[in-house]
């Protein structure tokens, strides 16, 4: 099996720097109550029928917004989670493509998410039903060489779920110099998980690790003020090993670094609360800093000021950063899988 991507940018194109747009914006409220749905149908009319299994069509509203990734297409489809939607490719669609549609489920109390996804060839016949908001992907089936019947590799489908999940999260964050970056990325992806193999596995690597970075962000934030929590712990919540969650987060100083430093972070941001009475001291109890000195001295090193500094500039209305000054290697600020992994963690990124 091969897997195509398409070739960077050339040195010196003036677009680089721009933001990723929305290409195509469809919204039924363009259209009157009785012809909204078939508004919405007229969509994806060379590629799929679109029925209405429940729901009225007076009543129906959805939003769809498509960005252009190279050869590939993200859409984004939003309607009222009380219509089902039936959909069905057509006989002889226009277009050769995989389509990847990936569905959220609500956020377990663990901090993961589990995610639907299915992966269809539009030239093999096939239905679905869905409700609310999915995530579709279109890639040329050039793009990715797979029998139209594939075998797909549940893990990494997992992953391949929450990449795109991730990667429409950061959408209003990427730059037209990043789209290279982001075909590889899903290509690699797509190839991992429709013909799995230790050598597309491992071409998948830096998108995968994408993943599991949020995936662990989520398990910590879930989790920030319990005293065990561990680099354990979070290994066995998100099926990683130690030394690849310690490679993951090697750019934070490592993930134990990182957890102390998320920490400090909430009791900085309860500190400006003006709302908020409790006593220094309280606060850093509360996130598992049981000795006011030594909390002290990592604060002021972390921030640059004592935390009654903090607290008297927050109640005073003065604005400070939000993320964590982590400094980065230039050589790496640079890549798509970078970008998304300091979004994840909340860091500041180094464009130098």
């Amino acid at each position: 099996m091969d897997a195509t991507v398409e070739r960077g940018p050339k040195p010196g194109d003036p677009f680089l720097n721009e933001p990723l747009k929305c290409v195509v914006e469809c919204d039924t409220a363009y259209a009157s109550a009785d012809k909204r749905f078939e508004f919405f149908r007229s969509w994806h009319s060379d590629i799929v029928d679109v029925g209405l299994r429940c729901g009225e069509t007076r009543t129906f509203k959805a939003r769809e917004k498509i960005w252009q990734l190279g050869d590939c297409a993200l859409a984004v489809i939003e309607s009222s989670p009380d219509h089902l939607l039936h959909w069905e490719h057509k006989k002889k669609p226009v277009v050769d493509h995989w389509l990847v549609t990936v569905k959220s489920a609500p956020v377990a109390a663990d901090g993961t998410r589990r995610r639907k996804l299915r992966i269809k060839n539009l030239l093999v016949r096939d239905m679905c039903e869905t409700e609310g908001a999915i995530i579709a992907l279109f890639l040329p089936h050039s793009a990715v060489t797979a029998p139209l019947y594939p075998e797909i590799a549940d893990g990494a489908a997992d992953f391949l779920a929450d990449y795109l999940a991730l990667l429409h999260s950061n959408l209003p964050h990427l730059q037209q110099g990043n789209v290279s970056g982001v075909v590889a990325a899903i290509t690699y992806m797509v190839a991992a998980t429709l013909v799995p193999c230790r050598e597309k596995l491992a071409e998948a690597q830096a998108p995968i690790d994408a993943v599991i970075t949020t995936r662990t962000v989520r398990a910590i934030e879930a989790r920030l003020a319990d005293p065990y929590l561990t680099p354990d712990h979070l290994c066995r919540s998100v099926g990683v090993s130690r030394s690849r969650l310690y490679r993951i987060f090697e750019p934070a100083g490592g993930i134990s670094n990182y957890i102390r430093r998320r920490r400090l972070l909430e009791t900085r941001r309860a500190l400006a609360n003006s709302t908020d009475g409790r006593s220094v001291s309280t606060i850093a109890e509360s996130m598992g800093f049981m000795d006011p000195s030594t909390y002290s001295r990592m604060f002021k090193r972390e921030f640059g000021l004592s935390p009654k500094e903090a607290r008297a500039l927050g109640w005073q209305g003065v604005q400070q950063p939000h993320w964590l000054s982590i400094d980065q290697p230039a050589d790496v600020a640079s890549t798509f899988n970078t970008l998304l992994i300091n979004n994840s963690l909340g860091l500041s990124m180094n464009t130098t």
